[in-house]
């Protein structure tokens, strides 16, 4: 958008101030309206880039419904719009709820024009960056870890692993929990491959019967069994040139663990029935939340072919330990499923953000999917509570009595929570702790929080912060049990 103004829309009933808005955004084609009505038709008629919306004196979340329902219709209305609000100094929970509805930004009053000028041109900025970004996409076809949504350390490593795994030849095997999106990575490393272009075959050693398996990888001839009465390929042959994802390895019966090694091996297969080896050209991606150390030490598993798959072996880490990814992807989510199904579901409550944020989430993001469709469902408002997600309010958990822990707990969470709010701004998550900056920096340091991590823009790339890494393993190392 080289050489246009960008948009802002001005929602104010102070006629004063709206006028010295104006004055203070001349440079921007800037809109001002005083009335609720107007909202509709000016959102569709302008799209704005930014709305700046005064949610009026106001200090707590039920006195400014109104100006709450009108957020709510911003939202909807232009969902790609980023909204900056301005409250009264000490309106933190009104600020909050803003948020959680859908709000970039917020600001207190009273005015500093430089400070407001500061937060909107943030704002602004960006939604030039998201414009700027889906351009690209739609150039390159899609992101590089398409799907890959976090905001920790632990996913900001794992997404460096798969960008230095991928452009190889390496034999990969992706060890996590089930539920984890080790799908998702086997197929990102395809995607930034050489092979790109050729066929992703996806297999699950787990959901195919013992008795095809065998069949379903390696194809047949015409004879070779009963009913077979055509010449088929197998699942192997149809990658030749890609990428196979062989998905749940752990639970390849042994009779098929030795044909599989000779192929990693020989790089050639023999259809059932036949004599003739047929050469292939196959990058090998292999998937267990099973322990395959113990599984060699039972006899389950062969240690040869251990070694073959797990040439690099990354490790996937469980949702539990992806510090603050649960929230993010739940609003990721919220939003999918909300398109999906045609609600106006837009946003969470506290006690929703406490919830997920407590969770273990055993399921890891399956559960957390599985669980945001049944809300968005089942809602009847636009507001997600903890009791659509079928979770507990954390704040009546007596899980843990021992004060020292609790307080501890309840601090990095507190401190967490205010600089996501607060978007990495140190002085307004001061405001919101309610302590100085000297208090915030003792806390960060005290608790090694990364404050950096916390800027607006980390949380809507595929990589950012928490506490916990995803090593890529040596060549040859055995998994840590």
């Amino acid at each position: 958008m080289a050489g246009q103004r960008r948009k802002l829309l001005i929602l104010e009933d102070d006629r004063a101030l709206r006028r010295e808005l104006e004055a203070m955004f001349s440079d921007l084609d800037v809109t001002v309206s005083e009335t609720a009505a107007q909202i509709p038709a000016l959102i569709r008629r302008i799209e704005p880039d930014v709305v700046l919306f005064d949610l009026g004196d106001a200090r707590e979340p039920s006195a400014a419904a109104p100006q709450l329902d009108i957020l709510r219709e911003i939202v909807k209305l232009s969902p790609d719009t980023r909204i900056v609000t301005m409250t009264a100094h000490d309106a933190r929970d009104l600020a909050v709820a803003a948020v959680g509805l859908g709000a970039a930004d917020f600001y207190h009053k009273p005015l500093d024009g430089s400070v407001l000028s500061l937060v909107v041109r943030r704002a602004l900025r960006i939604r030039e960056l998201e414009e700027e970004n889906w351009r690209l996409r739609e150039q390159t076809g899609s992101m590089a870890l398409e799907g890959i949504i976090g905001v920790s350390d632990a996913m900001r490593n794992l997404c460096r692993a798969i960008e230095k795994v991928a452009p190889t030849s390496a034999t990969v095997l992706l060890l996590g929990d089930s539920g984890t999106g080790k799908e998702l990575l086997a197929r990102a490393l395809h995607r930034l491959s050489g092979r790109s272009h050729r066929p992703f075959v996806a297999i699950n050693c787990a959901a195919i019967p013992d008795t095809l398996l065998e069949s379903e990888l390696f194809g047949y001839e015409k004879g070779a069994f009963t009913g077979a009465t055509r010449r088929t390929l197998g699942r192997l042959e149809s990658a030749d040139g890609g990428t196979v994802f062989l998905d749940e390895i752990g639970e390849m019966p042994a009779s098929l663990q030795a044909k599989l090694l000779r192929v990693l091996q020989e790089r050639s297969i023999e259809r059932l029935g036949g004599r003739t080896p047929i050469a292939l050209d196959l990058r090998v991606v292999c998937a267990t939340n099973r322990n395959l150390e113990a599984l060699i030490g039972g006899g389950g598993f062969r240690e040869d072919l251990f070694y073959r798959i797990s040439e690099v072996t990354v490790r996937v880490p469980p949702l539990r330990d992806r510090q603050g990814d649960s929230l993010v992807l739940a609003q990721f989510l919220l939003q999918q499923m909300a398109e999906r199904f045609g609600k106006p579901t837009r946003g969470l409550t506290p006690d929703a953000i406490r919830a997920i944020q407590a969770h273990r989430w055993p399921g890891n993001v399956r559960e957390l999917e599985n669980r945001i469709k049944g809300a968005v469902i089942m809602s009847d408002g636009a507001i997600v509570t903890a009791a659509d997600l079928g979770l507990d309010d954390p704040t009546q958990d007596l899980e843990y009595l021992n004060l020292r822990v609790a307080r501890q707990r309840s601090e990095v969470q507190a401190v967490r929570q205010a600089l996501a709010i607060a978007h990495g701004n140190l002085s307004r998550a001061a405001e919101l702790l309610g302590v100085t900056r000297p208090t915030v920096y003792d806390l960060l340091e005290r608790h090694h929080i990364d404050v950096a991590q916390f800027a607006r823009g980390a949380g809507e790339s595929s990589v950012g912060e928490a506490a916990t890494s995803a090593p890529v393993d040596v060549p040859g190392a055995p998994p840590e049990s």
